[in-house]
């Protein structure tokens, strides 16, 4: 599952064992990803209020489908199997909708960033899924993956002009940053996907310190 010790939740004691009841998922799971910061267990505090406050947060705008496909997309940048296979399978749930969702991993896996006529075409055009404002956010997250120290205004003034508010695109920055995070605390550590259930993520978003996965 990893390359450093990992203290499984029927062993966990003390605050551990505290922290872990609050990630828990069906039957008691704790996805690996979390598992990985039981030496250090503030670090699982630290990473679950990261994660739920940029991707499950009441107080976020943009649609969490939305937030999950740029998360993916930065996983993907970041060649982070571990992170690609669960958001994907999470924005595939909460779309609902399993064509759309292959045409956007397609899109995604196919570096197919292309502006769309109307965003009212993502069925139906497997080449061009996404809408002139979601491919600005794509193309940040993009550069802010892969050459960040480029970065310049223009950057944020393209997503700005494609009609994102400004506390929009503080959710798109965030959710860009944790990802490097996540991708390189899974990589570093040799975490796989081996006994996880994929796709589960904390709910009740109007609840911030709700961290079970469902």
């Amino acid at each position: 599952m990893s390359w450093i010790k990992v203290i499984p939740f029927d062993r966990a004691e003390g605050t551990l064992r505290t922290a872990y009841k609050r990630v828990t998922g069906p039957d008691g799971h704790i996805d690996n990803i979390l598992a990985l910061h039981s030496l250090r267990p503030h670090t699982l505090d630290g990473h679950m209020r990261l994660y739920k406050n940029v991707l499950h947060h009441k107080g976020n705008n943009l649609p969490k489908w939305w937030l999950e496909t740029l998360g993916t997309y930065a996983s993907m940048l970041n060649r982070c199997e571990y992170c690609v296979e669960h958001h994907f399978e999470g924005l595939r749930r909460l779309l609902d909708d399993d064509n759309r969702a292959a045409l956007i991993r397609k899109a995604l896996e196919g570096r197919t960033v292309v502006a769309s006529i109307s965003a009212d075409q993502v069925a139906g055009s497997p080449d061009n899924p996404f809408s002139v404002q979601e491919t600005a956010a794509l193309e940040y997250v993009q550069s802010l993956t892969l050459t960040p120290w480029e970065m310049t205004e223009e950057d944020v003034n393209k997503m700005r002009n494609s009609g994102y508010s400004d506390g929009e695109i503080l959710e798109i920055n965030q959710v860009t940053a944790y990802f490097a995070y996540a991708n390189r605390t899974v990589l570093g550590l040799g975490c796989t996907t081996d006994g996880d259930v994929l796709g589960l993520s904390p709910g009740e978003s109007d609840d911030p310190n709700n961290w079970s996965h469902g």
